[in-house]
C-alpha cells in the first residue's frame, strides 16, 4: 500500500504537510474539519502537491523534511519550478555555514 506526502492551501493561505496511506479519506477528514486542529480552524482550499512512497518511514522522512522547509520553497516544489528551489535551497546551504557564533570547545591532552 502506497504512502502519501501532500501539501495543502488553506484559506488562511498557510502551507499544510500532511502524510497518509490513503490521501482521498485524508483530504475528506480535513475538508470535514476533523483531519487536524490546523485544517479545522482554516479550512482547506486545494491539495497543490503530493509525492507517493512505498513505505512508511520514507514518507515520514520526507513530511519531516518539507515541515522544515521555508513557504517560498514549499511553493516552488508545488508548482514545479526546479530551478527556483534549488536557488532557494543553495541560500540557506549558504547562509547555515556562517550562523556558527562559537568555536566548538577544544581538547586539551594534560602530560602525565
Amino acid at each position: 500500500m502506497p504512502w502519501y506526502v501532500y501539501l495543502l492551501r488553506l484559506e488562511n493561505d498557510c502551507i499544510y504537510v500532511g502524510c497518509t496511506n490513503d490521501l482521498e479519506r485524508r483530504l475528506a477528514e480535513h475538508r470535514g474539519g476533523s483531519g487536524s486542529k490546523i485544517t479545522s480552524e482554516s479550512s482547506v482550499v486545494e491539495l497543490i502537491y503530493s509525492e507517493s512512497f512505498s513505505e512508511r518511514a520514507c514518507a515520514l522522512t520526507r513530511e519531516q523534511q518539507l515541515k522544515r522547509w521555508s513557504r517560498a520553497k514549499k511553493l516552488a516544489l508545488a508548482t514545479g519550478r526546479l530551478v527556483e528551489l534549488k536557488r532557494l535551497a543553495r541560500r540557506r546551504a549558504h547562509s547555515c555555514r556562517g550562523e556558527r557564533t562559537t568555536q566548538p570547545p577544544r581538547m586539551h591532552r594534560t602530560a602525565n
